[in-house]
């Protein structure tokens, strides 16, 4: 007989500010990602503190009535981790440690703490200890609380200060070895990648937890690992794939976020070399997320970042199974219609009219339109590869006769 399975989820708060860059509309969408961070990384979230502040407080980021609030309820409710949305300061991080006495975390910390519990390949886990460690240099001051020798006066003197520079020291030679360490894995990765010949290399992109590799898993069908979390998959799966009688590369990559740390964005460069070097790009959308155009806008940032931007790319909307419009009665002459009302048929008239007949829309769990989107996907590939081998031209007839 199997035991029940019992799983202890951390209790945490969530803290987010509304500002002139963000309105509580937004902040609570926010939220929402970050309360599914917490869900990831291992944590359950009680309450959600919200202050509008023009200007963040640069010893505490939030005002000190709303910090005495948070201390109030941490101390009542046993709270292990007080997450922010946005970055903290070390300074900032040091001063809410000392009032809350609990974990302190933003956002960063915790994509990186995902990111740590997810890496399998030695790849992957030399990437997030170099991203871990460069977010760590700056806040090692914090972690020295027991060196109170620091203070001076009589009694007070002595080395307290050359420990935490040791430990800089320590920190930076890691930073080294790892940078050394990635760029010889880089070249290793560069000799794979030519060795793969001249096939066409598709890739697929997109925001987090869009069902890239679940596609993957039902074009390839193979058995990538797919799962209703963020960052599922964090190495890059490279497939062989066969449409028809054409084969090409398929590449699944990491899921890109929005506030994505930039010490992430340096070190995963080097994993998105597939998305940099892929001859047409599948960018996977989940329509079935009330702001998923938001999601389009910062994977279309990360992709200029790595200068991929202008590349062939399909849109591929992906749920459509699990896309609900919001309806209006016939005798409301009050609500006016949005975009929150728009049908899979308005949203594919809207972008059928900006990319035409490079959007798709499908449903990879329930393989609704994948006959479309593999004559598609053919389409694509074929004209690159005759581009690439105009000999081949007859090999690959322009129309399969199983779509």
């Amino acid at each position: 007989m199997l035991e029940k399975k019992n799983i202890d989820y951390e209790k945490a708060i969530l803290i987010g500010v509304i500002n002139k860059s963000q309105d509580e509309k937004k902040v609570k969408e926010y939220l929402d990602e970050l309360e599914f961070l917490t869900f990831t990384a291992g944590g359950e979230v009680t309450k959600r503190f919200i202050q509008r502040v023009d200007i963040p407080n640069p010893k505490t980021y939030i005002g000190s009535g709303k910090m005495e609030e948070v201390e109030q309820y941490v101390k009542q409710n046993e709270i292990g981790s007080v997450i922010f949305d946005d970055e903290l300061s070390p300074a900032q991080q040091n001063n809410i440690e000392k009032i809350l006495r609990c974990k302190i975390l933003d956002r960063t910390s915790l994509i990186l703490d995902i990111f740590a519990q997810r890496a399998q390949t030695s790849y992957a886990r030399t990437q997030v200890e170099l991203a871990q460690y460069e977010y760590l240099l700056p806040r090692l001051t914090g972690l020295w609380t027991h060196l109170e020798r620091q203070r001076g006066g009589i009694g007070m003197r002595g080395p307290g200060e050359t420990e935490i520079e040791t430990d800089r020291r320590i920190v930076r030679d890691r930073i080294s070895l790892l940078k050394k360490k990635l760029a010889k894995i880089d070249r290793q990765m560069e000799t794979q990648r030519g060795n793969r010949g001249a096939l066409v290399r598709v890739a697929l992109v997109g925001y987090t937890n869009v069902g890239k590799s679940t596609l993957m898993n039902v074009i390839s069908k193979s058995d990538v690992f797919a799962e209703n979390k963020l960052f599922a998959t964090l190495d890059t799966t490279v497939r062989k794939v066969v449409i028809g009688n054409l084969p090409f590369l398929l590449s699944d990559t990491v899921g890109f976020i929005r506030k994505l740390p930039t010490q992430l964005v340096e070190s995963f460069k080097s994993t998105l070399d597939e998305v940099r070097e892929a001859d047409l790009l599948l960018h996977v959308v989940d329509i079935s997320h009330p702001n998923f155009e938001e999601h389009i806008a910062s994977v279309n940032q990360i992709l200029d970042e790595i200068k991929s931007a202008d590349k062939k790319t399909i849109m591929v909307f992906n749920k459509i199974d699990l896309y609900k419009a919001e309806t209006i009665d016939e005798d409301d002459l009050i609500t006016q219609r949005t975009k929150a009302h728009f049908t899979i048929e308005d949203w594919k008239k809207t972008w059928y009219n900006k990319m035409g007949d490079r959007a798709l829309f499908i449903s990879a769990l329930n393989k609704e339109n994948l006959d479309e989107f593999r004559k598609r996907v053919y389409d694509e590939v074929r004209d690159i590869h005759v581009t690439r081998f105009p000999y081949n031209n007859f090999l690959y007839p322009e129309h399969l006769d199983e779509f």
